[in-house]
């Protein structure tokens, strides 16, 4: 007979794993699924990246996190993620995405782009990395329009224009001026945004130097193979661009959960619909874990506070379980 997980687990970032750790405890079977590599979202964040939280808020599982720095790099973080998934021996499919999730008797049947399984209750644990926000002008379609940055050497000597107010524009931007790029800022805002304590006077340095350019209040209205056009408060500016790098940001899989089943607000922030207390959404055995639940809120929920997600969703699993079997 097909074997029945007690839960499938979508998504293999650290909150992801959090969950299988929790199953693993409870002695629950589990399995987790995961369409890219193992914490495919941090591997992808650029090569220098530091994080804004210290180590031991990014643990999972009470498992130590150590650092050789006061804030772990992405490299300390792919490490220790690695090391828990060996260590603990997490029943983890990689480079598999799931498709289908459908009632099935008292289960979920999940399809996906390897196999079939079956699982009592299923847990959402999708990050908001695989999709950026898109610029909407003519020219965003070019070559040489980036939506993630990753290492600073490939724009030496180029024209780079960095879209953005946040963490991402500011590192891209000093980055990439560092490393010998012509940088030009591009912030819809009226100021800088959300930037490490550490970075934003640096940033701030260059910008009174003249060393990068800023244009505040502004946006891009075309991009061509050698130029850009953005609007100004004093008017249209041309500038010449050999690369834009558009640190937008991201959000979740708005199609997935929409596909699955899972209502979301018909406002511009797509709140997906859970109880707080369970994180079971409308879909009863249907659970959602991590910066998902923010919907486009993606600074709501981080590893640091949303790993609890995991100790809870599992916790009203197993209850639910014993229930069913009473």
């Amino acid at each position: 007979m097909e074997k029945t997980y007690d839960i499938l687990i979508i998504g293999a970032g650290p909150i992801g794993l959090a969950a299988g750790l929790e199953a693993q405890r409870e002695g629950l079977s589990y399995l987790i699924v995961e369409r890219g590599c193992l914490v495919n979202s941090i591997y992808n964040y650029p090569l220098n990246m530091t994080f804004f939280s210290t180590s031991e808020r990014l643990e999972i599982g009470g498992i130590p996190f150590t650092s050789l720095n006061a804030k772990p790099t992405r490299a300390e973080a792919l490490e220790y993620y690695r090391r828990v998934a060996d260590s603990a021996e997490l029943n983890i499919h990689l480079f598999e995405e799931v498709q289908h999730l459908q009632p099935e008797a008292d289960a979920y049947r999940i399809d996906t782009s390897k196999g079939s399984y079956l699982a009592r209750k299923v847990v959402v644990a999708l990050g908001f990395y695989g999709i950026p926000n898109l610029l909407h002008v003519p020219g965003e379609e070019l070559p040489k329009v980036r939506h993630y940055y990753f290492d600073p050497h490939y724009y030496f000597r180029q024209k780079v224009v960095v879209v953005g107010a946040n963490n991402s524009a500011a590192d891209a931007a000093l980055e990439t001026w560092r490393k010998g790029a012509d940088v030009t800022l591009v912030v819809r805002q009226p100021e800088l945004g959300s930037i490490k304590y550490w970075t934003k006077p640096d940033l701030e340095n260059r910008i009174a130097a003249g060393e990068i350019k800023a244009y505040f209040n502004t946006s891009i209205t075309e991009i061509r193979e050698r130029e850009v056009d953005i609007q100004t408060p004093e008017g249209k500016v041309t500038l010449e661009n050999d690369f834009v790098l558009a640190m937008t940001g991201y959000q979740p899989d708005f199609s997935f959960l929409e596909k699955i089943g899972i209502r979301l607000s018909q406002d511009e922030k797509r709140y997906p619909q859970y109880d707080p207390e369970t994180m079971e959404t409308n879909l009863p055995g249907v659970y959602l874990a991590g910066v998902v639940c923010g919907g486009m809120d993606t600074r709501v929920w981080f590893i640091e506070n949303s790993r609890e997600h995991a100790v809870k969703i599992v916790k009203h699993i197993r209850q639910v379980l014993q229930e069913e079997e009473v």
